[in-house]
């Protein structure tokens, strides 16, 4: 009988400490300075250009550092984000990974989300990045992350095209317009956008909307600041870029591309759309499956008076260590090298835009390999009055909030009025939430 007592109550603890054991964090790996023998694994997403470009540089750091392997996982955006959130809230996430702005909200809101990398600094050489743009990656007096490249989206054209037309690119808003008459006639495009992912057709009307009145869509900590009018008027405008046979409806999109991306589109590698907006530090998976040199980076719009206020830049991405990786010296170690080392960057070139890094950006210059549409959408960028655009701008949720709108006055279910109330109240209420 004390036998099975002392059993039962053996039991009864191993499973108490069990359960506590189940709850409890796991605890972060402190850095000793030393670099040991290991397997760590790397996650980025893109488009075949960077994952060329990386698997490359992945095979120089393994060569110069045999005893630490890099082991790469790697795909396109759509669903990345999904996977991402999937394998931190289960603890099953890479060592390192690349990451999205908004990201540090929804995974580390608090500054915990992520290896705290300004503790790291005996192998990550943070001396090349310059204050503002570390700040990117803080949260909570935190550095979760170190910022890639500072980016914004361009407007990129198809010069076959618009010399087959005897179209000079658009300078304003009213000549893109027009634009959509003379192409419409050839049953062609002069730009697209699409409601996936990447919500360039919100982005575009956010633009118009901010270079009309001045005021920002969502400021940085998360507060709505446009009007419902000014969402009305973003919604108004997607529309007349429709009406005017500027950009293909949501309906002719998905009659002709179903789920495809638009860079893997017939209908812009056949070349009836005409131009594309993207970010300049992914340009290039659309630049590839074009002809060399086709693709061109085109002016940033501007209304009349020739005002190009309201254009967006941001963190293209940043690079992140999760904060259970038994080996945090290692993994700042391989991401110095991906940020600063010289040979690596001339591999990488502008595959994830012009290098934040003051030794990266000196190493493509020394190269000649700081050129390309991404140094022109750089500079482009570099001459206007740009804002920063909120990570919460980008949260999948949002983007929802902003496809449902579209696609409400796109198929005619509901006029830019009820359309822009709703979204209106929507944002609110969950930037309100999410904001506690």
């Amino acid at each position: 009988m004390k036998k099975i007592f002392l059993f039962i109550t053996a039991l009864c603890c191993a499973l108490s400490l069990s359960a506590c054991s189940a709850k409890k964090e796991r605890p972060v790996t402190k850095p000793d300075g030393t670099l040991d023998k290991c397997s760590l694994r790397f996650s980025w997403w893109g488009g075949d250009d960077r994952h060329e470009a990386t698997l490359k540089a992945i095979d120089l750091w393994n060569k110069k550092h045999p005893d630490i392997t890099i082991t790469p996982e790697y795909g396109g955006w759509d669903g990345w984000s999904e996977k991402v959130n999937s394998q931190v809230k289960s603890g099953t996430e890479p060592d390192i990974m690349q990451i999205n702005y908004d990201w540090l909200i929804s995974l580390s809101p608090d500054g915990g989300g992520f290896y705290d990398l300004d503790e790291l600094s005996s192998q990550l050489d943070l001396s090349q990045f310059d204050n503002e743009v570390l700040s990117f990656g803080k949260v909570g007096g935190k550095l979760n992350a170190v910022t890639v490249s500072v980016s914004g989206r361009s407007l990129f054209y198809n010069s076959q095209v618009f010399s087959k037309m005897g179209a000079e690119y658009p300078e304003t808003w009213e000549d893109l317009i027009a634009l959509g008459n003379s192409f419409g006639a050839d049953g062609l495009y002069p730009l697209d956008l699409d409601i996936q992912s990447g919500g360039t057709a919100w982005y575009l009307a956010v633009v118009y909307v901010q270079q009309q009145t001045g005021r920002q869509f969502i400021s940085v900590d998360g507060r709505l600041g446009f009007t419902v009018e000014d969402i009305k008027a973003a919604l108004s405008f997607y529309r007349q870029l429709e009406e005017s046979h500027v950009i293909r409806t949501v309906r002719t999109r998905t009659d002709e591309d179903g789920n495809a991306a638009l860079y893997q589109s017939p209908e812009f590698i056949g070349g009836r759309v005409a131009g594309v907006l993207e970010w300049g530090s992914a340009v290039g998976k659309y630049e590839s499956v074009l002809p060399e040199g086709v693709l061109e980076a085109g002016p940033l719009l501007t209304d009349e008076k020739g005002c190009s206020d309201g254009w967006l830049i941001k963190p293209s991405l940043l690079y992140a260590v999760s904060k259970h990786t038994k080996y945090p010296d290692e993994a700042a170690a391989f991401i110095n090298f991906m940020l600063n080392d010289e040979e690596c960057a001339e591999i990488l070139g502008t595959t994830r835009g012009i290098p934040a890094s003051k030794a990266a950006e000196t190493a493509l210059q020394k190269s000649g390999a700081l050129k390309g549409l991404a140094k022109e959408s750089d500079d482009i960028l570099s001459s206007a009055d740009t804002m920063t655009i909120s990570p919460y701008m980008e949260l999948p949720r949002m983007k929802e909030f902003y496809n449902t709108a579209i696609e409400s006055v796109s198929y005619g279910t509901a006029d830019a009025d009820t359309a822009a109330r709703q979204m209106f109240d929507s944002i609110n209420n969950y930037l309100e939430k999410i904001r506690k």
